[in-house]
C-alpha cells in the first residue's frame, strides 16, 4: 500500500497534481529531510525529520483512548522547553509493542541527538548539544508488530545529511507523502496574516484517512509557524481550534491509539510580545490557525478510505453544544445514512432515526431538515413541495450538505464526514495484506 512521489505524479486517479496544491514555501526555522528505511515492501519515503535549528516551542494535543502507543508514552514524558526535532515513520504504529518499543525509541533518540550535534558544529556560529529529551516522534501504521528499531535507526545520519534549511513546495509535498499510509493524497495547507505589523507563515501537514472519529483526531497533523508564541499560549490555541477542525470530523467511528496534532512556534518573526490568548493582537493568528487546521481537517474527510462523497451536517438551534454536537456525530456515524448516501439515495428517513436515536432535546413540531437548498422536513413535517426526483439529482453531487434545525436554543455545531462505499471494505479488508 506504498505509495511514492512517482507515481503519485503520474497517477490518473482522483490524487491532485502538484501544481494543485498551495505553495508553502520556506518557512524560517524548520529543515525537512525525507527518506526510506525499507518499511515497505516496495521502497518509498517512510521516515521524515523536521529539525529546528534554534529549537521551537511547541504544543500537542494527543488521543483519548484508554490505549496508547509507545511514541506518545515518550513524548508525554518529555517536558523541554524548546523542541528540536520531530521524526515520523510511517508502516508501524508502535503500539502493543511493550519495552521493545519504547526502548527503540530511546536509541533511536541518542542517535539522532548525537548526529543533530554534529550538525550544529558544523553549520552554526554558537552551536548547541542537542540531548534526547528534545526529540519526539509520530508512528503510524500496524498496530502490535515489532517496532523496526534497527531500520530507523540506521537511517538517521542520512536523515541529517539529507536535511534541507531552504524549503520550496516540492519538499513540502515529499514530506507530506512520507507520512502517508492508506492516504491517496498529501494534505498540505497553509495561511499568512499578522502579528502586530509583522508577516507570519503557518503551514501545515496532515494525514489521515481510516480509523477517523473525533477524541482528539484520528490522525496525525503537524502544523509550523516563524511567530513567536509561548508554549502555554500554543496550548491553549491548538485545544480551542481543535473543537471545530480536528474534532469535527469523522470517517467511520473509529478512534486511533497514535492521535496527535502539535505546532511547532520557531520564533524567527520578531513581532510584539504576545502575553496572552486573549490578547487582540493575535486575533488574526487565531483565525488563520482555525483555517489551517479545518483546511488540513476537510482533506483528511475527504481523503476517507473509499469515499465517493464529502459530507457537511450543520445541526443548528440545540439546548447545548454537546447536544448539537451528539446529533451531528449520530448521523456522520450512521452506517445507515452513509450507505444511503454513498447509493445516492436521499432517504431522509435515516436522518429522522439518527437524530432520535442521539438522545439530544428536540421539538418535533419545529424540527426541520434540508438536503442542500432543498427543505424536506419543515415544522415537523414533510415538506408540502418536497419532491424527490429533484433531491435524488442533488445526491448526485460529490459534495452533500445536511442541515437539521432543532429549534430549542442557539447552540450549533458541525460535522464533517463522508460516506461508506464497498471500496472502503476492499481497503480494510485487504490492509495487511
Amino acid at each position: 500500500m506504498g505509495i511514492n512521489l512517482s507515481n503519485f505524479l503520474s497517477s490518473k486517479s482522483k490524487n491532485k497534481r502538484m501544481t494543485e496544491f498551495q505553495d508553502l514555501n520556506h518557512i524560517d526555522g524548520v529543515s525537512v529531510s525525507c527518506v526510506s528505511a525499507n518499511l515497505y515492501k516496495n521502497q518509498r519515503d517512510d521516515l521524515v525529520m523536521f529539525y529546528f535549528r534554534d529549537g521551537a516551542n511547541y504544543a500537542s494535543i494527543y488521543t483519548q483512548s484508554k490505549i496508547i502507543s509507545e511514541n506518545i508514552k515518550w513524548n508525554l514524558k518529555q517536558k523541554s522547553k524548546k523542541i528540536f526535532s520531530l521524526i515520523v515513520n510511517t508502516r508501524n504504529a508502535n503500539c502493543f509493542t511493550g519495552k521493545q518499543g519504547y526502548k527503540s525509541l530511546e536509541k533511536i533518540a541518542e542517535e539522532a541527538a548525537q548526529e543533530l550535534t554534529k550538525k550544529q558544529k558544523q553549520d552554526e556560529d554558537q552551536p548547541q548539544k542537542i540531548k534526547s529529551k528534545e526529540i519526539i516522534f509520530g508512528c503510524t501504521g500496524t498496530i502490535g508488530e515489532v517496532f523496526p528499531e534497527e531500520k530507523i535507526k540506521n537511517k538517521i545520519s542520512d536523515l541529517v545529511k539529507n536535511i534541507k534549511y531552504t524549503q520550496n513546495k516540492y519538499i513540502w509535498i515529499k514530506a507530506a507523502l512520507g507520512i502517508m499510509t492508506t492516504d491517496t493524497q498529501p494534505k498540505l495547507a497553509m495561511e499568512e496574516c499578522s502579528i502586530g505589523n509583522s508577516d507570519i507563515k503557518i503551514f501545515g501537514i496532515a494525514k489521515g484517512s481510516g480509523m477517523i472519529q473525533p477524541n482528539m483526531a484520528t490522525t496525525l497533523g503537524y502544523i509550523f509557524t516563524d511567530a513567536n508564541i509561548p508554549n502555554k499560549i500554543l496550548s491553549k490555541l491548538l485545544k480551542k481550534n481543535i473543537t471545530t477542525t480536528f474534532n469535527a470530523i469523522s470517517c467511520d467511528s473509529d478512534t486511533s491509539t497514535n492521535d496527535m496534532v502539535s505546532i511547532f512556534s520557531t520564533g524567527k518573526i520578531k513581532h510584539v510580545k504576545i502575553n496572552n490568548i486573549n490578547d487582540e493582537k493575535i486575533k488574526k493568528f487565531d483565525e488563520a490557525l482555525n483555517k489551517v487546521l479545518l483546511n488540513l481537517a476537510k482533506r483528511i474527510v475527504a481523503d476517507g478510505e473509499g469515499a465517493s462523497k464529502f459530507i457537511t451536517i450543520n445541526v443548528k438551534k440545540c439546548k447545548t453544544d454537546a447536544e448539537a454536537r451528539k446529533i451531528a456525530f449520530s448521523i456522520a456515524n450512521s452506517p445507515l445514512v452513509k450507505t444511503a448516501i454513498a447509493g445516492e439515495d436521499p432517504n431522509w428517513g435515516r436522518i429522522i432515526m439518527a437524530i432520535g436515536k442521539a438522545g439530544a432535546i428536540i421539538n418535533l413540531d419545529k424540527l426541520s431538515i434540508k438536503f442542500g437548498n432543498f427543505i424536506i422536513v419543515q415544522n415537523g413535517k414533510l415538506n408540502a413541495n418536497y419532491d424527490e426526483n429533484y433531491i435524488s439529482d442533488y445526491m448526485k453531487n460529490d459534495h452533500i450538505d445536511i442541515e437539521i434545525d432543532i429549534s430549542v436554543g442557539s447552540k450549533n455545531f458541525t460535522a464533517y464526514t463522508m460516506d461508506l462505499t464497498k471500496k472502503y471494505i476492499e481497503i480494510n479488508s485487504d490492509y495487511r495484506s
